[in-house]
């Protein structure tokens, strides 16, 4: 099935920049939040990033008039059943996925495909709410979406084969590069990443060397771009600590331990960029 028009649920920094790419990319899209303020509020930083894309020359003008004509508000959820592909991208709460994608599917055509952008949520248990799981699927986008390309598609056990290719059809349409990935908590980038950042954290705590050091030693040795201490302030060391407890519940396993040291810092308010405060000072 050809997707015309893709139907976004949540205006928040990554509904409204999974609006934009899609948009960039041809799509028609649809943007539904509670009200009318949080789409305007969504629609205007999408106008500010394109804006910010035409100063760069990595976009025309006339492009990014046509992308945001692609793009229309909706705050009645029954506005989005023209989409033939539905992306919810609220909160990381199951029970608030779970009424949401309740409703959406109410609406939703049969052939329509029904996405959850997750980092975290089990994409197995928010299926088993749905009356037809086979064409439900988690896509991960990465923050900032328009700037990230990976897209992390997520098959729980009931996701349909059909399901699964449409999703990387249009994850490639986008301009991203998808990688399959089965359900399990933290699926494979998270899995990796946030288990090396605790262990950054790990060698912090021993007192092995400074923050400054560990991130110099891993950009330097390993070639990342930003090392794993002052990427834990960027993502949020409270968002640090959540994950590495769901790992730690999940999997029954020690290694996901989260260092004392995270804890610490956590229940300091020094939560990293956002507080001004984390491993650095900002």
């Amino acid at each position: 099935m050809e997707i015309k028009t893709v139907g976004i649920i949540g205006a928040g920094q990554m509904g409204s920049g999974i609006a934009q790419v899609c948009a960039v990319a041809g799509l028609n899209v649809i943007l539904n939040d509670v009200n009318e303020a949080a789409i305007a509020r969504g629609i205007a930083g999408i106008a500010s990033n394109l804006e910010r894309m035409v100063a760069k020359q990595k976009l025309s003008a006339d492009d990014r008039d046509a992308a945001l004509a692609r793009i229309r508000g909706a705050v009645q959820v029954e506005e989005l059943a023209p989409a033939g592909f539905l992306i919810e991208a609220a909160t990381e709460n199951l029970e608030i996925k779970q009424k949401i994608l309740q409703g959406v599917e109410r609406i939703a055509s049969r052939d329509s495909i029904i996405a959850t952008n997750t980092s975290s949520v089990s994409i197995t248990k928010l299926a088993k709410s749905l009356e037809h799981a086979d064409r439900f699927i988690g896509m991960h986008f990465f923050n900032p979406v328009p700037v990230m390309g990976l897209v992390e598609v997520i098959s729980g056990v009931q996701t349909g084969e059909q399901a699964l290719a449409e999703t990387l059809a249009l994850a490639k349409r986008l301009d991203k590069t998808p990688i399959a990935v089965k359900n399990a908590p933290g699926f494979v980038v998270n899995r990796i990443l946030v288990p090396m950042i605790n262990e950054a954290i790990f060698v912090l705590q021993e007192g092995l060397a400074s923050a400054e050091d560990i991130d110099n030693g891993m950009k330097q040795g390993t070639n990342q771009p930003i090392g794993p201490l002052a990427l834990a302030d960027l993502i949020g060391l409270d968002t640090v600590l959540s994950i590495m407890e769901v790992f730690y519940r999940d999997f029954g396993d020690t290694k996901y331990r989260p260092a004392q040291l995270l804890k610490e810092m956590v229940d300091a308010g020094r939560l990293g960029r956002k507080t001004k405060r984390g491993f650095y000072q900002y």
